[in-house]
């Protein structure tokens, strides 16, 4: 079963919560109401259909200060990048059999949702071995399952989320474990982490919702406290650095009974938690077209519907001819029986 992008955005809420603030999905300003038409205009004549619905487009039009001509430009950007990256088919057809052992030396995961519906995305960095994990997989390999995960964040976990609490959820909160972190490690991951961030920044833009640091080590708050003056306020308002205590602070963001034991909630998992990919899309009934069928244009799905009409009545003539077949012949056979006596 096939379904458009029309149908999969209304089987889910297309509005944000309030409380989200103006610029998003069912609370702009006439200002970006503005801007929001100029940006739809200018990629509806160069010819862009997908990808162009009110969420989508204001989340460019946020992350470049609903300025619509640099909206546009990071738009035509990233269409760019998908179509070289091979990003629209990448949930059909990328094959990743390591990854169980990937995880194991290198524990990201989704688990669950915060008090706000968001997805809970975990990465524990002090983890990471180096070593073992070049052994199995490549940086390259990473780095398209890091496309194919933000492709799975956007297509199965948003919507579901969103199902479930019955407005749209467009961000995640991630929690970022440092704990048993090396210099060392830490350089050895660096280039790896910088290439994930700017797929991330530049074309996933605005998905961060909440992000919590935790264990991070002795001095880490001095340097952050110098980094954040570069940074946008609103994207350092959505940061929280957290020591070894952190349990209290996170407990306030994802519920105990969301939060895994590991990271002082109550939730437990039969094997690794970083296989159980437990939350509301896994459950049925807050799953969609997403996961009963495959996505496809509105053209094609137009095409699909005439090729079954036509199919059907081709079917129906043939029926009927057969009948009328049938009816001619019964007709002879009665004409040439005897009269009878």
């Amino acid at each position: 079963m096939s379904y458009t992008e029309a149908e999969f955005l209304a089987s889910y809420p297309q509005k944000a919560q309030v409380s989200a603030g103006t610029g998003h999905p069912g609370n702009v300003t006439p200002d970006q109401e503005k801007s929001l038409n100029h940006l739809r205009e200018l990629l509806r004549a160069q010819g862009y259909v997908e990808r162009t619905d009110d969420a989508t487009l204001l989340r460019f039009l946020r992350a470049r200060k609903f300025d619509a001509l640099k909206a546009h430009e990071m738009y035509t950007a990233n269409e760019k990048w998908r179509k070289e990256f091979g990003t629209n088919t990448i949930l059909q057809d990328y094959d990743y059999p390591e990854r169980n052992e990937v995880l194991k030396y290198y524990p990201k995961y989704y688990y669950q949702t915060d008090i706000d519906g968001r997805p809970v995305y975990y990465e524990e960095i002090g983890k990471v071995d180096i070593t073992k994990l070049l052994k199995v997989t490549t940086k390259e390999r990473m780095l398209r399952d890091i496309v194919h995960e933000y492709e799975a964040f956007t297509t199965y976990r948003l919507p579901a989320a969103s199902r479930q609490v019955g407005h749209l959820v467009e961000t995640s909160c991630t929690v970022l474990d440092l704990k048993g972190i090396s210099l060392s490690l830490a350089r050895n991951v660096y280039g790896f982490i910088s290439d994930a961030a700017y797929i991330g920044q530049n074309y996933y833009p605005e998905r961060m919702g909440k992000f919590y640091i935790v264990n991070a080590p002795w001095g880490f708050s001095m340097v952050w406290s110098v980094i954040k003056k570069f940074l946008d306020p609103v994207t350092v308002d959505k940061i929280h650095i957290l020591g070894s205590k952190y349990q209290t602070d996170l407990a306030k963001q994802v519920p105990p009974q969301h939060l895994p034991v590991e990271f002082g909630g109550t939730a437990k998992s039969d094997g690794p938690i970083y296989l159980t990919d437990d939350g509301p899309w896994r459950n049925p009934k807050y799953q969609g077209p997403e996961v009963r069928g495959k996505l496809v244009s509105a053209d094609a799905a137009e095409t699909e519907t005439k090729a079954e009409t036509a199919s059907a009545d081709a079917a129906a003539e043939t029926k009927s001819e057969t009948k009328s077949e049938e009816k001619e012949a019964k007709t002879e056979e009665t004409v040439k029986q005897p009269q009878a006596l």
